[in-house]
């Protein structure tokens, strides 16, 4: 008897949890090609408008024998951005400065995509004037952060992403003398 009980108990539950799980109705639709391409434009034109005129500041330190190095800082006075046709190729035209480094060049760059974040790709670029480089770096709500690799070193870096019309920027002088 007692284990016709619970058998019975058992079975009237089942109901009772099935209902209460999600319904089919309340998955996401599988977005058609059109919808697709309509948030990939968006999330292109974000790119672009975050990077365009914009100033990325921040920090880089190698990492040697697994050991973080002294930080340094870096920055990059970005002027434009630009795809290539319908393809993963951006560049990006900025002035790179970091060490004692100080240079303008249009970089080529390959944008990966992380869902709705953009991911800076080089593989071994050469950069007249710095050298040859890989890197990775993430663009994600105003900041960056990423790794790179040189001849024979790499390490991270990470910063902010000010815009022109940000106080710190305009009082910092967004386009600085470039060296000739």
């Amino acid at each position: 008897m007692y284990r016709s009980f619970c058998l019975l108990a058992t079975v009237s539950f089942i109901p009772l949890l099935w209902q209460s799980l999600p319904a089919e109705e309340a998955v996401a639709p599988k977005p058609t090609p059109e919808d697709a391409a309509k948030r990939q434009a968006g999330l292109e034109k974000k790119f672009k408008d975050t990077l365009t005129n914009a100033i990325l500041e921040g920090r880089w330190s190698t990492i040697a024998k697994g050991k973080l190095g002294t930080e340094s800082t870096e920055r990059y006075t970005v002027s434009r951005v630009i795809k290539l046709g319908g393809s993963k190729q951006w560049i990006i035209f900025a002035r790179v400065q970091y060490g004692k480094k100080d240079v303008t060049l249009p970089v080529p760059v390959r944008v990966e995509w992380a869902d709705d974040t953009p991911v800076i790709s080089i593989t071994n670029a050469g950069l007249p004037g710095l050298g040859t480089y890989s890197a990775r770096v993430m663009i994600y709500e105003g900041l960056y952060a990423g790794t790179w690799f040189g001849a024979g070193h790499g390490g991270v870096l990470s910063g902010q992403i000010l815009k022109s019309d940000d106080k710190k920027v305009t009082e910092g002088g967004a386009e600085p003398e470039v060296k000739k």
